[in-house]
């Protein structure tokens, strides 16, 4: 694992984050582009809606099963609108984010908008720390030799053979965000709880009504199996390769905001179609430095970041996305050790 760079020294004129934010800043990228998020809701939206008109259109047919596959893509596309309203990219207030994240993800695709929100919150704080956040909490997979020697119950007997099991188990990733997404309404602290429960429960009305209405009992649950399986490996595939495989944190590491956001951060090279299927988290460096920026600007910052990170001697990662997964895959067989001794 790459040792973490210390703190390099800073000049009079603010801390090495800050010389870097107004440079972003000088060069227009947090400006919202209300345009470029008007056509891309337009086209997802569309493409959604589509999706579900000709399983309409196609009826008691096998062919419908194609029409899943399509449909976990588009669920995927949803998600990632999601995403930028969660982080404000989109709206310049927090209601117009907040009613356009209920719609879109609860009633869309069925993710508790306030809980995702939360939870990702917490993950931009501290990204890969084995403490704090959320995404690296050992429930289910383990993602550092000391998760894996404190280990029991399930994620011990995942943990000794999770790399090769990690695929599968993004099958079940979506049905666990819904699940979850239930399981946070009961939190007292959950804004618009009974807007969220609404939408929510309304999605699965319309989700399992609408395909049991269509299709015999055999096809439907097949349907069900394939779309949500699909949809949890394509958004397993969005998320993973950013900081699976980076050095994980512990109490012990001291690092100023950049370097914390930097260095357990990678980046996915891969032109336009890359930057179209992760919804422009492949550029996750830039991401996790100026979350509100909208995610269309992310390329256009990355010269800057690269450079003003080489000028620190910061380590700044990117790869493909075969090599991603593939350091992503080792990582986990390695901390894994542990439990296969």
């Amino acid at each position: 694992m790459r040792a973490l760079s210390p703190p390099a020294e800073r000049d009079e004129r603010g801390s090495d984050f800050a010389r870097l934010s107004r440079r972003v800043a000088e060069a227009g990228l947090l400006e919202r582009r209300p345009g470029y998020y008007a056509a891309r809701m337009a086209v997802v939206g569309g493409l959604f809606a589509g999706v579900w008109v000709a399983f309409a259109l196609i009826g008691d047919s096998w062919w419908q099963l194609a029409v899943a596959f399509f449909l976990a893509v588009m669920s995927g596309q949803v998600a990632l609108l999601a995403h930028d309203l969660a982080h404000g990219q989109v709206f310049r207030t927090r209601r117009a984010s907040a009613t356009a994240g209920l719609l879109v993800g609860n009633l869309g695709i069925g993710l508790g908008y306030g809980w995702w929100q939360d939870k990702h919150t917490r993950h931009h704080a501290n990204p890969n720390h084995e403490d704090h956040d959320p995404d690296v909490s050992p429930e289910v997979l383990v993602w550092s030799v000391r998760q894996a020697e404190a280990s029991g119950g399930l994620a011990r007997f995942i943990g000794r053979r999770q790399a090769f099991l990690f695929f599968p188990l993004l099958t079940l990733e979506a049905v666990n965000l819904h699940v979850s997404s239930v399981r946070g309404l009961r939190r007292p602290t959950l804004r618009n709880r009974w807007a969220e429960a609404l939408l929510l429960f309304a999605h699965f009305a319309l989700y399992l009504g609408g395909i049991l209405a269509m299709l015999p009992l055999g096809k439907a649950v097949v349907f069900m199996i394939v779309h949500q399986a699909l949809f949890g490996v394509y958004l397993g595939c969005v998320f993973a390769p950013n900081h699976k495989g980076m050095p994980v944190l512990t109490a012990g590491d001291r690092l100023d905001f950049l370097r914390r956001q930097v260095l357990t951060s990678r980046n996915v090279t891969g032109g336009l179609l890359v930057d179209t299927a992760l919804g422009g988290l492949n550029h996750q460096i830039e991401h996790h430095l100026f979350p509100s920026m909208p995610s269309v600007n992310l390329r256009r910052a990355r010269p800057l970041v690269r450079e003003h990170c080489a000028a620190l001697g910061v380590d700044y990662t990117e790869c493909g996305l075969l090599a991603s997964w593939g350091q992503a895959l080792r990582h986990l067989h390695a901390v894994g050790e542990p439990l296969r001794r």
